[in-house]
């Protein structure tokens, strides 16, 4: 690859194979994600021939987040996060709490200490936010019962990963006999867990009390000039400005950022403007992200831990669809809406690749967790469409069993009948 151009190499190179690869995975009447995973396994590092720069792939792939998020938030209300809280809260924290010990427990029989089981634990316990939300907008279930709790969930998710994020360093810090600050162990923890908390809680805040009024406001007055040009411009700062802000001040992540960026512009008449000027590059990048995923992925690992990477995709799939499942039919959504919620729910992605390398970066994940998460990852979203395909059959079998049988009298009976 050409090392003085390598944004310019990794977007040709990631977008051609993209394209190639994902018109060979629709002809196979496959989605076209697994060939976007296949791209960018071919031009990754771990393969031989072009190799694209994944430090570069994974930035545009974390603009992909940001867009996407985005377009989410300008067709989400207020008022619709509120009522999906019911399902989201408590599923997305009891989702989590199953997935990282049935984590822990696999990595306590791999003989690893209790701290890198737990980071590892976690690692397997978040869903990817692009596939949840490309897969719903796919099959037009985004703005369903169960799309707006999917959505809810991955806020509840996403604020609990903002915490683990920051708890890993100080796990690592207390495991080397020393604490945050120089203070002692508990103090240093409940310091970091305040001051976090208190970053995010004035975050929203200043979102919800002074960006519902400059953000619409902003909009509409360069809407007012009738240039388009401009009014993308603006969508595109509303959405990378705020999220870089929002990561860069508070500590909050970009995705929740754009979140909430989109959320309190879709208060605006020109909301829909805005979703439909961003949608091209909101795929584009989307896109990329992954491709960026699939040149992380070392094919490797299929023969150093093929056992564990087994269990590891198990618990994913199994631990996250099953607990969706069980707290969605306890909180009374419809056989239907809690299997589909569950198959959405049931991969990992960009969080998890996050959390991984901040572990082994401070010592507490050893590589080989790290790569089993990443294993992991690639193949939970290739098995997505699969899961979902599932779940589908499943709701196709239960309508046919439901369905009111036909009768039909016997000839016999109906001569007999006549006779009389």
């Amino acid at each position: 690859m050409p090392h003085h151009m390598p944004l310019l190499a990794t977007l040709v190179f990631a977008l051609t194979a993209a394209l190639l690869l994902g018109v060979a995975a629709r002809k196979l009447r496959l989605p076209p994600l697994v060939g976007y995973l296949v791209a960018g396994m071919l031009i990754g590092p771990h393969t031989p021939g072009l190799n694209g720069d994944l430090a570069v792939a994974g930035e545009l792939s974390e603009i992909g987040i940001i867009l996407l998020m985005f377009g989410v938030g300008l067709h989400f209300s207020p008022q619709e996060l509120a009522e999906a809280r019911g399902v989201a809260v408590p599923g997305a924290l009891a989702g989590m709490t199953v997935v990282s010990l049935l984590g822990w427990g696999a990595a306590q029989l791999w003989g690893w200490t209790a701290g890198q089981g737990l980071v590892f634990g976690i690692s397997l316990s978040v869903a990817s936010t692009v596939v949840v939300l490309r897969t719903l907008q796919e099959r037009e279930e985004l703005e369903t019962s169960q799309g707006h709790t999917a959505v809810g969930w991955l806020v509840v998710e996403d604020l609990a990963m903002v915490l683990a994020l920051v708890l890993v360093p100080v796990a690592a810090g207390l495991l080397d006999g020393r604490a945050p600050g120089g203070m002692p162990g508990g103090e240093g923890l409940l310091l970091y867990m305040l001051l976090t908390l208190g970053k995010v809680a004035v975050f929203v805040l200043l979102m919800l009390l002074v960006g519902t009024r400059v953000l619409p406001l902003a909009l509409s007055m360069i809407g007012a000039l009738r240039s388009r040009e401009l009014f993308s411009l603006a969508a595109l700062v509303g959405a990378l400005g705020v999220a870089f802000a929002a990561y860069s001040l508070f500590g909050v992540s970009f995705a929740l950022g754009a979140f909430l960026s989109g959320m309190v512009l879709g208060q605006s008449t020109l909301s829909q403007k805005a979703a439909e000027q961003t949608l091209p590059l909101r795929d584009a990048f989307a896109v990329l992200f992954f491709v960026s995923v699939g040149m992380l992925f070392d094919p490797g690992i299929l023969v150093r831990q093929p056992l564990a990477l087994a269990a590891s995709v198990l618990i994913v799939v199994c631990g996250k669809a099953g607990t969706a499942w069980a707290v969605a039919r306890a909180r009374g959504m419809s056989g239907r809406e809690a299997r589909s919620l569950g198959a959405a729910l049931a991969q990992i992605g960009e969080f998890s690749f996050i959390l991984a390398g901040l572990g082994v970066a401070e010592g507490v994940l050893p590589p080989a967790g790290r790569d089993l998460v990443l294993a992991t990852a690639l193949l939970t979203i290739a098995l997505n469409p699969a899961v979902f395909h599932l779940a589908d059959r499943i709701a196709a079998r239960q309508a046919e069993g439901h369905a009111p049988e036909r009768v039909t009298a016997p000839a016999s009976s109906s001569v007999s009948g006549s006779a009389r």
